[in-house]
C-alpha cells in the first residue's frame, strides 16, 4: 500500500500535518502513516497507524531525523513526506529532499494529490496573492502550521523499522528550557500587539496588562523583537515571524505594513489603535481608533474593569 509519512517535533503539529496528509492520502489512493523516531509518543494514531524508526535518539537533531527517515524511505518507498513548517521541520524537509534527490514544496496549505503529483497553495508576494505549487512523487512539503485542524485520531497500528545508529555532524552541547511564561500565540484567542509607536520597553507593560484582562497574549511587528531587542522572537507577528488567526486581533501602534498584515489578516476581528489616520493597518482593519495608545489604552481598561 502506497504510505504518506508524516513527521514533527511536536505532537500538536504532527496532528495538524496528519490532518494535511489525509487530504493527500485520499488523491493517491494511499494510507497515512505518523512517523516516531526513537522512542513511541503518545501522539495520534493516523489511518496507517505509526511507524517507528529504531536507532536514531528519542529527540533528534534535524541532521539525524532526516537521516533516519532517509533510511526508511529507501526501503519503504512512501509516496510523501510531510512535515511542519517549523523551523525543525523545515530543515528536515529539505534536508531529506537532498539525500532522497527529490522536490520539495514548502510553506503550503490546502493540499491534495492526483495519481502523479503532490499540490498545494501558499502565500506569495507578501500574502497578497496566492500560488498553486505542485511536485511529481516521491516528494517533501512542509506544511504551513495552522492551516489544518489537528486530526482527532485513528485506529492505525504501530509497525517498527530499525534504521541503525544515526550519527550527526552537529553536537548538541547544552539545552535550555524556554521559560513557563513562553508564548503561544498560535492557540491565543485573543491578541494585543505591539509597534513601533511604543515609545520605550517598559512602556509594554501597559499592553501586556490589556493582554491579561482581555485574556489573551502580547504579540508585536518585527522592530519590537528584531531591532529593539523588546521582546523575544515568538512574540514576532508576520510574513518572517508567527502568523495568527485570533478571535481579536488589537494592533496598537502598528504601522501595517504588507510583511506584518501577511501574519495576521485571518484573523476574525481585526481592531487598530494609531495616531496616524493614513496609516495602512486601517485598511486591515474592521475597527480602528486614531488617537494616542498612552491614552486610548487606559480608556480601554478602564471600560474592561467597569465591566468586571
Amino acid at each position: 500500500m502506497k504510505a504518506v509519512w508524516v513527521y514533527s517535533e511536536s505532537d500538536a503539529v504532527s496532528n495538524e500535518v496528519a490532518s494535511a496528509a489525509v487530504d493527500v492520502a485520499k488523491g493517491a489512493g494511499a494510507e497515512v502513516q505518523v512517523l516516531e523516531l526513537g522512542a513511541q509518543r503518545p501522539g495520534v494514531f493516523a489511518s496507517g497507524g505509526k511507524l517507528l524508526l529504531k536507532g536514531p535518539p528519542s529527540s533528534p537533531t534535524p541532521g539525524a531525523a532526516a537521516e533516519a527517515i532517509a533510511r526508511a524511505a529507501r526501503e519503504l518507498q512512501p509516496i510523501a513526506i510531510l512535515t511542519g513548517a517549523t523551523r525543525t521541520g523545515r530543515e528536515v524537509a529539505s534536508r531529506l529532499a537532498a539525500k532522497l534527490r527529490i522536490g520539495c514544496i514548502a510553506e503550503v496549505s490546502k493540499l491534495g494529490a492526483d495519481g502523479e503529483s503532490i499540490f498545494g497553495e501558499r502565500n506569495v508576494f507578501a500574502g497578497k496573492a496566492v500560488a498553486r505549487v505542485s511536485c511529481p512523487f516521491p516528494a517533501a512539503a512542509t506544511v504551513k502550521v495552522g492551516a489544518y485542524p489537528r486530526l482527532a485520531g485513528g485506529n492505525g497500528g504501530l509497525q517498527e523499522k530499525d534504521v541503525g545508529a544515526v550519527s550527526d555532524p552537529v553536537k548538541v552541547v547544552a539545552r535550555e528550557a524556554k521559560s513557563a511564561g513562553a508564548v503561544d500565540l498560535k492557540s491565543a484567542k485573543v491578541i494585543v500587539s505591539a509597534g513601533r509607536g511604543v515609545k520605550k520597553k517598559e512602556d509594554l507593560a501597559i499592553l501586556e496588562e490589556l493582554a491579561k484582562e482581555m485574556h489573551g497574549a502580547l504579540g508585536c511587528s518585527r522592530p519590537l523583537s528584531a531591532d529593539l531587542g523588546w521582546l523575544p522572537e515568538e512574540h514576532h507577528i508576520g510574513l518572517t515571524g508567527v502568523t495568527v488567526k485570533p478571535e481579536l486581533y488589537l494592533a496598537v501602534g502598528i504601522s501595517g505594513q504588507l510583511q506584518h498584515v501577511a501574519g495576521m489578516k485571518d484573523s476574525k476581528v481585526v481592531a487598530s489603535i494609531n495616531t496616524d489616520k493614513d496609516a495602512p493597518i486601517f485598511q486591515a482593519s474592521d475597527y480602528g481608533v486614531v488617537g494616542d495608545l498612552y491614552q486610548v489604552v487606559p480608556a480601554i481598561r478602564k471600560a474592561l474593569a467597569a465591566r468586571a
